[in-house]
Parts: C-alpha cells; structure tokens; sequence
C-alpha cells in the first residue's frame, strides 16, 4: 500500500483491509471485487489484485505460509526488487539492501554520486554503496533508518543537514553540493487527454461496464465512454463510443458534470453526459461484463476516481433527474 501513496492515506486503508483480509487464506479466498472495493481510491488498482494472486500462490506453492528465501519471495505476483528486499530484511533478518527513492537521496549525496537518478549507472552505484554500507545480522534496522533518514532529515530541498547524524561522513556536506544532488533528468511533458462518459439513464438505473481484470483500472466499474479525438465534438466522440463498446446507439442530453484527475503519466478532463437509450440493445463487446444499476446502489461497484465522481454526483442529486 505504501508504494506510490503516502503513510497518512494508507493507514485508513490498511486497517480496513487487515480487519476484512486478516490473513492468507481469507485474501486468497477472495473475489476480485471484494478486494477492489477495499482498495478503492488508493489508486494503481494492479497492487490489489497482485497482492490477491500472490495470497494463493503461496497457498499452492508455499503451503499458506509465506516464503522465506528471497528468490521464491521474489517469484511472488507483483513483487519487485524493493519489495523483496524490504521483506526480506526486514521481516525475516535477510541481509538485503532496499533501495527507494529516499534512499537513493541519501546515497547520492553520502557518495557523491552525480550520475542522474535512473540511469544505469546510478543504478548500479547505489546499490553498491547500500551493499557496503549495509551492517551484518541488522538490515531490517539498516534499511529502516535509511528510509526514516531521507524522509526527514535528508530531504530533497534545504536537506537538514545540521540534525543530520551521518553529517561528518556526507561527501556533498563536506563539498556543499547537498542541493544539488542527486541529479534530477528533466521530466517530460505530461499528456493531457479529453474523456467523455455517458450517463445512459433505464428508469432508475444506468448501465455500467466492468473493465477487463488487466489494465489500467482493471476490475473496476465505468461509466461507458472514452476519449475524445481530434475533430470530434463530445456527441459525436460519445455517439462512436457507445457503438465501439455496446453496439447501441444512444441519445445524449445535458451534460452531468465535467471532472479532472491526474494520473502518474497523464492528466484527464472527463466530461459526462446523461443520455438515453436510441436503438438497440447494450452488449459487452469492449467490457468483461455490463449491469443496468440502480443508482442508490453504485457506492456498492468498485470505481476508479473519475466514475467514483460521476457516481457521487448521482447519488447526490438523485431524484433530481
């Protein structure tokens, strides 16, 4: 839960999720939505559903208790070096150097290391550095300290150097190059994409389709729609959509409400419509499956942020439509 998200966003989450995951089995035991509902606005949908197959590797492989060894902890879904590393070190007394974005900060500056971040060469420096540094028999406290360190003391600017306890063995302290290490490559430009989704209106229900399980958002429930292409006006990107993905043809009327969301490597501007059903009926010819539901019932289904927001304003202004 902590990969990509903050500590203070995950506690609520995680202590959700021990009290309905609390072990192997009931995680392994588990459907796909159930685990997708608990993890629901934690974003990088991927981990939940990694963390799911790993539950019933280890009960296939490992006989439901979790591996020791850290080339079977790494053969487990959705667990990369770091994890690993961490797991290993930490929970079983491993002698393993993790390696996270705090920790490469430290090390850059400690060593001097003025390759840029990600590249091979870093790469390989830090790890090295970590290797060396790293105490026999006390990784897991190692590996802790280095985290805690590059979160509050050695931070990336105006680094606290004069609480800082590894101050005198820092070579950018003792040159005064601490700003400006490690070396950041220039990030690139961030696409912006325009999203319509359409609201299509049964009664008191409106159709949702569930994304296929891999994926970006895979496993969770959407408003039909997509993006919109050059040229095209947001009805006319709608009308496309809905028979690409339902094989129908819809009305679309007013619009619901326009959201925006920013993704690691994109931002999005969606804007939804209600609409209604023209001629034919709905198929899941792009989704894994559809559902006609009622809108007092879609706080129930899974969404990613944007559709929880379509959703959300449903439920607020239902009876209003």
């Amino acid at each position: 839960m902590l990969q990509q998200t903050k500590v203070d966003t995950v506690r609520p989450y995680y202590l959700r999720w021990m009290a309905r995951f609390p072990d192997i089995l009931t995680l392994a035991s588990a459907t796909e939505a159930e685990i997708l509902k608990e993890w629901e606005g934690l974003g990088y949908y991927a981990r939940a559903r990694n963390m799911r197959k790993a539950a019933r590797v280890i009960l296939e492989k490992f006989g439901g208790e979790f591996p020791r060894r850290l080339e079977d902890i790494r053969s487990l879904p959705g667990i990369g070096a770091y994890t690993a590393a961490a797991i290993a070190s930490i929970a079983f007394g491993l002698d393993e150097p993790v390696i996270d974005g705090n920790i490469r900060r430290v090390l850059a500056r400690v060593k001097n290391i003025r390759s840029p971040l990600g590249s091979p060469i870093a790469e390989l420096d830090i790890l090295s550095a970590a290797r060396d540094l790293l105490p026999g028999g006390q990784a897991g406290d190692f590996n802790q300290a280095m985290m805690d360190l590059g979160a509050t003391i050695c931070i990336p600017r105006q680094p606290r150097c004069d609480e800082c306890p590894v101050q005198r063995f820092c070579a950018a302290y003792g040159t005064g190059s601490q700003s400006d290490l490690p070396v950041i490559p220039p990030k690139p430009n961030v696409p912006r994409i325009e999203v319509i989704a359409a609201v299509i209106h049964r009664g008191e229900e409106v159709l949702i389709a569930r994304r296929p399980s891999s994926g970006l958002l895979g496993g969770m429930w959407e408003f039909p729609g997509g993006k919109v292409e050059p040229g095209e006006t947001d009805v006319e990107a709608l009308a496309r959509e809905i028979r690409e993905e339902l094989g129908m043809e819809v009305g679309v009327g007013v619009k619901l409400g326009s959201y925006k969301h920013a993704y690691t490597h994109f931002r999005v501007t969606l804007r939804a419509y209600h609409c209604s059903v023209a001629s034919g009926e709905p198929r899941a010819l792009e989704a894994s499956e559809i559902r006609w539901a009622s809108i007092t019932q879609l706080g129930t289904f899974p969404m990613g942020k944007l559709d929880r927001m379509i959703s959300s304003t449903l439920m607020e202004n239902y009876g209003n439509f």
